[in-house]
């Protein structure tokens, strides 16, 4: 792991948001945590949605700051915040543009990633799935493809700087075993072919029995 620890959720949001509004706005860059907490709570291009006051905000960047992924720079009378994980992780601008997107909107397929990149232009599917592939190099890989789901036709990415949800650490252990309401559809054949047969041999004892009386 290249950062000191996992990070929480708020860590995981002011992180992103500060990432993604360097790529984005630069001409507002560095944040205040006004602008930050504004930019944690978008209701567009984040899930989940949250409702962050300003306290929780300066929270999670008092905690970044202790583990040196943010800092805090003087700007007029305003105090504004800016990240520096991408010199901890040596991020190029493709990888970059893709983390600030798993950690604003979780677990994401590489088709889903290129059409939602504002950030960055990928000239090609393949080309996210070469700097996914960089992300997840290496003793200390900063991203990981997850198992697929059944009735899934592709694969999806998370990043790895926070512990992955309990239904997808569950997914990855047991990677062929179905989730509740998604049973594929060939055991559901399987189980009603079994339950026709079972039905037909009680049908045909109890018509034995009625002939024998």
């Amino acid at each position: 792991m290249r950062l000191p620890r996992l990070l929480d959720p708020a860590e995981i949001r002011v992180l992103g948001s500060l990432l993604e509004k360097q790529l984005a706005t630069p001409e507002y860059y560095p944040l205040t945590v006004k602008a930050l907490t504004a930019a944690c709570n978008q209701r567009s291009n984040r899930d989940p949605v949250v409702d962050m006051s300003e306290r929780d905000v300066l929270l999670a960047l008092e905690s970044l700051r202790h583990e040196v992924l943010v800092w805090k720079v003087t700007a007029g009378r305003a105090e504004r915040w800016e990240q520096n994980v991408d010199e901890r992780l040596g991020l190029q601008p493709d990888t970059k543009a893709l983390l600030s997107l798993l950690l604003l909107r979780g677990p994401q397929t590489p088709g889903e990633l290129r059409s939602r990149s504002r950030l960055h232009a990928f000239e090609s599917l393949a080309a996210v799935e070469a700097a996914l592939g960089r992300m997840a190099e290496g003793p200390d890989p900063i991203a990981a493809e997850l198992p697929r789901r059944p009735g899934q036709k592709e694969a999806r990415w998370t990043h790895l700087l926070a512990p992955l949800p309990a239904i997808e650490a569950s997914a990855e252990s047991s990677p062929a075993a179905p989730s509740q309401g998604h049973e594929p559809v060939s055991s559901r054949v399987d189980r009603l072919e079994t339950r026709v047969e079972e039905l037909a041999a009680e049908l045909s004892e109890l018509k034995r029995k009625l002939g024998e009386s």
